[in-house]
Formats: structure tokens, C-alpha cells, sequence
């Protein structure tokens, strides 16, 4: 999916095109803490009260680009109609699918195997839950997600309402790191991030301004 610009268009600009994409990871939603993954579950109490806490009267944004599911899609479509801000929805923004895992609790799948959970973080590539998306796969449709926003809104300052693990594989993809240390970046509820991209196509050099932040 593209988002409705013209590509050409974009490309007449100046090689030195500054972009600034923020992300924003959804508030805690209902159920609290769970490997969660692609169940729609909505925003908490809790959850909408981080979200507008973290965001506030701030407004620096051309646009805004959400993953669909309910936990950012609820409050990106909220944040636009205050703003009156363009809106768009793009699923492969969507959390990595968890698979066996979706729905239950640390505490659960530790029960039958203390170790499950430290297997995973350490080496997620070959301790992949059952039925669960491959990190390859994740990395795929996440950094075409991510190439597609970036080609699609050159020079513009973007919020980008989604997940940890997409924040995480974006961040991965921006400082090059491996992709099985990506979950070494701690991102908390309702955390922001944001990157700067300075120019574009192959040349682009992008940099980390800030991680797991406020505005």
C-alpha cells in the first residue's frame, strides 16, 4: 500500500529532504500484560489516559499513520480528528503474531518451563513460539511497511501510532543491528521514538534522535 502522494512529485524535492518520523507505542490495552501479539484487544482506562498524556497539546505533524489494530488505531483516529490531520491505516504495521503464545501471561507460559521465555529473548531466530510468525517474515513486512511510508512522505514530519516489536524492528533496521538482538530495546507503553532521515533513496542517512521518550 502507498499512502496518496505522488511519487514524482516527491522526488523533485531537494536530495537534502529532511523527514522525521515519531512512533508511538499503544497504551497498556484491557487484560493488562500479555504476549498479545494480533488479538484486537481495545485500550484500557489506563491505556487512553498514557496515550493522551504522552502526546498532550503537541501537534508537529503533517500526518498520521497507524497500525489497524484497536490499541492504535482507536487513539490515531482520535488524535486526527482533533488535529484534523490526514489519516491512514497500514496492516503491515500490524504486532508480530505470537502464535501459541497470543493471550497468555509471562506467569502462564513460564508454569511448565522456567526457562521458555529466556530461550526466546536470547535467540528469538530459532526459539520461535508454536504457530508464530517468523522474525525473517516479521522483518520483511515490517521494513516494506517502513520503505513505503518513507518513499510516500518525503520532507514531512509523521506520527506513527503501533506496536514494541515494530518499533523495535524499525529502530533494528535504522542502526543496522542483528535481528536477533532487536529485543534488547526496551520500549514501554505509550513510549515515543523518533528518527530523522536526511535525504533520500540509497543515499539516505537516517539517525536515532531519541528512544523510548516523551515529546
Amino acid at each position: 500500500m502507498c499512502f496518496p502522494y505522488r511519487v514524482s512529485t516527491v522526488w523533485r524535492m531537494s536530495e537534502y529532504t529532511t523527514t522525521l518520523i515519531d512512533l508511538i507505542r499503544h497504551g497498556e490495552p484491557v487484560g493488562g500484560r500479555k504476549y498479545r501479539g494480533q488479538l484486537d484487544d481495545p485500550l484500557s482506562e489506563k491505556g487512553w489516559r498514557q496515550m493522551r498524556e504522552a502526546v498532550g497539546d503537541h501537534c508537529p505533524w503533517s500526518a498520521i499513520v497507524s497500525s489497524p489494530l484497536a490499541r492504535c488505531s482507536a487513539f490515531a483516529g482520535e488524535l486526527a480528528e482533533r488535529h484534523g490531520l490526514p489519516l491512514y491505516f497500514d496492516d503491515r504495521l500490524r504486532e508480530i503474531g505470537f502464535g501459541a503464545w497470543e493471550g497468555k501471561t509471562a506467569t502462564e507460559l513460564l508454569a511448565d518451563d522456567p526457562e521458555r521465555l529466556a530461550r526466546f529473548w536470547r535467540d528469538p531466530i530459532n526459539h520461535t513460539p508454536p504457530g508464530a510468525e517468523t522474525l525473517h517474515a516479521f522483518r520483511e513486512r515490517i521494513t516494506a511497511g517502513w520503505n513505503a511510508l518513507l518513499e510516500c512522505h518525503a520532507g514531512r514530519h509523521v506520527l506513527v501510532v503501533g506496536h514494541a516489536g515494530m518499533m523495535r524492528m524499525i529502530i533494528r533496521e535504522v542502526l543496522e543491528m542483528p535481528l536477533d538482538r532487536m529485543f534488547r530495546l526496551q520500549v514501554g507503553n505509550a513510549a515515543i521514538s523518533r528518527i530523522r532521515i536526511d535525504g533520500s533513496g540509497a543515499e539516505a542517512l537516517p539517525q536515532l534522535v531519541f528512544h523510548d521518550g516523551r515529546l
